[in-house]
């Protein structure tokens, strides 16, 4: 069967955007049907080539995750790595496609696919078409490594990456034989698994307004926390803000607990002394519970008690 490789149709000003931006560690390459994605599996590669009359491969990046997101959400998690410079300009753009009136401020839901690792080549690097592309092709068109075509367009691209980059390949995992690339998820790629993988529900109180909920690491970026899943919480936003300022925690045995001093510092908390003690909601992947030492140096480092 081989390794897949997805080649979608793109437009020069979301290219040209994005290949300007520095240290770009994620994408998201919309689509303004929500419709359902499954071509790729985390790990294989997801190259874009413009419109006509440039038919050309000129980037691409590691596929992580699919998902559909109403349009706040997915500008409020990606901004400008959407490919716009403003949540009106990608609204406009995305209304283009969908034939919407100018006056549509509904928060209509879009198809994401994230991209980490983005690259773009230069101009002289760009790849010619497949020859089984059609131009009747309005969308994608998937490949694959047991082709002779999509084992040669796999080398083509790693071959560029290995130029560009010659010290950035693992040993056999990038620019070897065709295999999984491990996507490593940013910020935004974060946001939006650890939301979903809660059923876009908070934890604790089961609340379901997206706008009102946060993905709240539990052991901060900047404290050595990764955007793992398994370090992340789907949270409402007062709750985020008071398990962040240490008044609330999670326990290793996935427990929620509300420190006393709310009540003695604020004079107040008897919503949230109502919640204590009880057991959070989990994700069903296993892979992507609270990890247990996130938990406990919370518990420890964070927690008032």
């Amino acid at each position: 069967m081989g390794i897949s490789l997805v080649v979608a149709v793109t437009d020069s000003d979301w290219f040209n955007l994005l290949r300007r931006q520095p240290l770009l560690t994620e994408v998201n390459f919309w689509a303004p049907s929500d419709k359902n994605f499954r071509a790729l599996q985390p790990g294989e590669l997801f190259l874009f080539k413009l419109h006509a009359p440039i038919n050309k491969i000129v980037g691409g990046g590691i596929f992580a995750y699919a998902t559909s997101l109403p349009l706040s959400l997915a500008w409020e998690s990606f901004t400008i790595a959407n490919g716009a410079n403003t949540l009106t300009e990608m609204r406009r753009r995305i209304a283009g496609y969908r034939r919407a009136g100018a006056d549509d401020r509904s928060d209509f839901p879009i198809g994401c696919r994230i991209l980490t690792q983005p690259f773009f080549f230069d101009e002289h690097d760009w790849l010619p078409m497949p020859q089984s592309w059609s131009d009747s092709i309005v969308s994608l068109k998937t490949f694959t490594t047991g082709t002779e075509e999509g084992l040669g367009l796999w080398e083509a691209v790693t071959m560029r990456l290995a130029a560009a980059a010659p010290l950035a390949a693992e040993p056999g995992q990038r620019f070897g034989a065709p295999t999984l690339i491990r996507p490593r998820l940013g910020q935004g790629g974060f946001r939006i698994v650890v939301t979903d993988e809660y059923q876009r529900r908070c934890a604790i109180t089961g609340e379901k307004t997206l706008p009102a909920l946060d993905a709240a690491h539990i052991q901060p970026y900047g404290e050595g926390g990764g955007h793992a899943p398994s370090n992340g919480i789907l949270l409402r936003r007062d709750i985020h803000s008071l398990f962040d300022a240490g008044y609330v925690t999670i326990t290793p045995n996935l427990r929620f607990e509300v420190s006393s001093k709310i009540r003695e510092e604020f004079e107040n908390g008897r919503h949230y002394y109502a919640l204590h003690g009880q057991p959070i909601s989990v994700p069903r992947t296993i892979t992507h519970h609270p990890d247990v030492t996130a938990l406990r140096w919370h518990n420890e480092s964070v927690y008032k008690g």
